[in-house]
């Protein structure tokens, strides 16, 4: 219980620290959230969105997995860009992935880790179908850094392709998707620059209508 008093201890003295700053914080956040974000990131605990990015709670709708993947079948990640996108309106979608990822760092690695291996091949997936950019000059390192990147391209696509993001820009509302990788050595966000705005920019196989 020792460990819980500590963290209910910080947990009442950020609370208390947050209404020194701004007395009405918690009054206006319990009203309504409208984040114009969604960040779809890593599990990992050294890439917390909120305070990498310099934002407030309520400024960022968030979901996190191993990797920050996209998966079509995934009823979770599928629900929380609908509600992001139909709900809350946001304005932008940031898939952020970040060097030296343990997801990445298994998934390139020949054996079994049990129950994630079906998580794990998809980016297996992304590596197969890039395979001629891997070149044997490569170090270790470098491969790792590039599946990462390539991932992360892969998931914005992913993110471009489903149903109510098409919905979304056929309808013309303001909705921007973006890759971006996060270095845990320095704290710094890359620009990947993959941007979507519309669905023209999309391969027109995935377009829905």
């Amino acid at each position: 219980m020792s460990l819980l008093n500590d963290l209910l201890k910080n947990n009442k003295q950020w609370a208390e620290d947050i209404l020194k700053e701004d007395p009405e914080f918690f009054t206006h956040l319990a009203e309504q959230q409208s984040p114009e974000y969604l960040w779809i990131g890593c599990s990992d605990s050294r890439v917390p969105a909120n305070q990498l990015l310099g934002l407030m709670p309520g400024d960022v709708f968030v979901h996190r997995n191993i990797a920050n993947l996209v998966i079509h079948t995934d009823l979770n990640c599928m629900s929380v860009i609908k509600y992001a996108v139909d709900v809350l309106k946001v304005k932008h979608i940031i898939v952020t992935g970040h060097y030296d990822c343990g997801g990445i760092r298994a998934a390139m690695e020949k054996q079994s880790f049990e129950l994630i291996d079906g998580w794990l091949r998809n980016i297996k997936d992304v590596y197969v179908n890039h395979r001629h950019e891997f070149l044997e000059s490569m170090t270790d390192k470098q491969k790792l850094d590039h599946l990462t990147e390539l991932n992360i391209i892969e998931q914005v696509k992913n993110v471009c392709h489903t149903t109510c993001v098409q919905n979304a820009w056929l309808k013309g509302q303001d909705l921007t998707v973006h890759g971006l990788i996060y270095s845990v050595k320095n704290g710094r966000l890359k620009d990947l620059q993959v941007n979507f705005d519309n669905i023209d920019s999309i391969n027109d196989l995935y377009h829905i209508n």
